[in-house]
């Protein structure tokens, strides 16, 4: 775990040691865009609420886009050496039988998978990689409280931590504080939701020897609901699907339709399903897609899940943060680099840039949500066509939809050369 250095951060920070910006939120977006910035000599101040990265059942989906990015940054190789798995394939188990939708070993590429690893696990080695930078600072369990607002310009945050409140300025805040993001609601910036008909509840099985190898991602469909399986060091992290809403219905009903289920559609974790004897062991995801109209506001940009809410549906979040994290690094650090708070052209066009992509991956994911959600909402038993299942047996066909969702609709290139704080950056100046 990378140590909490506030160093001159507690307290109102100003003169030379004032951060050009201020990332509220230790996501994978954010952790990342902070990496960057102090990569490329900025001072970067990083703030988390939690005491730590380690919450339970965040996405841990490392796609091969992201991978390349680390390879790019000499990243990746350090990283997959930490505990991992890889995912090959995405399937559906249905009554009618088991499809494959996406093979990503067909991909072509250095990383032909997606690499499952623990959310907390990515981060802190992220947030470890950025304290051999001197610009950047973390600062764990602390929470932002509001807003500093002068001559209708962000010009910082207030944050309270064990020590009592403080008061953060900046050139540049950031909110990168996901789905439920405080610092939306402190920017007066309502995201409209764009429909979600499930909720998922996710809980834990322990691994057993001769359990079926984690290199797929599936799915388990049956009357009713669906099960998503994922394997994490020495446990399966299990979603059970319920419609949207249905969370109460399911807590009075018990543990005894879950485990039921199981039973009948996932025949393997039988022999464990008793592990699940009580509803305090589930945890709630409530499912959303939703999108703030406007990402920003002078000197505050939204970035991630707090400017548009992905399903878990594909596994994109973490995706479509990553490569909002590279557009805002693209955009923002030739500007803060000159010492200068960005308007709201350069804000602008980092939403410009990223909302063609964010919208398809939303729209689809809607049409998903109420294709399948809609069938088992209805006590139905999701059954892909005659049309979809020969469609899928074309390689060609697996192989596009792997890398639909392997880089997304529009991936941006991070510029490299900016990270490099010593080149001249400077118009007609070399690197």
């Amino acid at each position: 775990m990378p140590g909490d250095d506030r160093g001159e951060q507690v307290g109102t920070v100003a003169g030379p040691n004032r951060p050009h910006c201020a990332i509220a939120g230790g996501g994978p977006g954010g952790v990342l865009l902070a990496y960057l910035m102090a990569r490329a000599g900025l001072r970067v101040t990083l703030l988390e609420s939690r005491p730590d990265f380690r919450r339970d059942f965040r996405g841990d989906s490392l796609h091969p886009y992201t991978l390349e990015l680390l390879d790019l940054l000499g990243l990746a190789e350090p990283l997959l050496r930490l505990e991992h798995s890889r995912a090959t394939r995405f399937r559906f188990h249905t009554s009618a039988g088991t499809v494959t939708t996406a093979d990503y070993g067909r991909l072509p590429g250095p990383f032909p998978y997606v690499a499952l690893m623990p959310q907390w696990r990515f981060l802190d080695f992220l947030a470890d990689q950025a304290t051999v930078f001197p610009g950047f600072r973390l600062l764990l369990g602390s929470k932002v409280t509001g807003l500093v607002e002068e001559d209708g310009r962000i010009q910082g945050v207030r944050y309270r931590d064990e020590t009592g409140e403080h008061r953060l300025d900046a050139d540049l805040v950031i909110g990168a504080d996901g789905r439920f993001s405080r610092m939306r609601r402190l920017a007066d910036l309502p995201a409209r939701s764009l429909g979600a008909s499930s909720d998922i509840l996710w809980f834990r099985l322990p691994r057993r020897a001769g359990d079926p190898p984690t290199a797929d991602a599936d799915l388990y469909f049956g009357p009713g609901h669906y099960v998503s399986t994922l394997g994490q060091d020495d446990s399966w992290q299990v979603g059970y699907t319920v419609p949207k809403g249905g969370y109460p219905d399911a807590k009075r009903a018990g543990v005894g339709p879950i485990r039921d289920f199981l039973t009948a559609r996932v025949p393997w974790l039988a022999d464990r399903v008793e592990d699940l004897a009580d509803f305090d062991q589930i945890t709630l995801l409530s499912v959303e897609i939703s999108r703030v109209q406007r990402w920003h506001r002078p000197g505050l940009l939204l970035l991630g899940d707090a400017a548009h809410v992905i399903s878990p549906v594909g596994g994109n979040g973490i995706l479509m943060a990553i490569q909002d994290a590279v557009t805002a690094a693209n955009v923002l650090i030739p500007v803060l680099r000159e010492d200068r708070a960005p308007d709201e052209t350069a804000l602008a066009e980092v939403q410009r840039r990223r909302e063609p992509a964010i919208e398809q991956v939303q729209q689809a994911q809607v049409r998903t949500e109420h294709r399948v959600a809609g069938v088992i909402a209805e006590g139905g038993d999701f059954r892909p066509g005659l049309l979809l299942r020969t469609a899928l047996r074309i390689p060609a066909v697996r192989r596009r939809a792997a890398r639909s969702n392997a880089y997304g609709p529009v991936p941006p290139r991070l510029d490299l050369a900016l990270l490099d704080p010593a080149a001249d950056h400077s118009p007609g100046g070399t690197t």
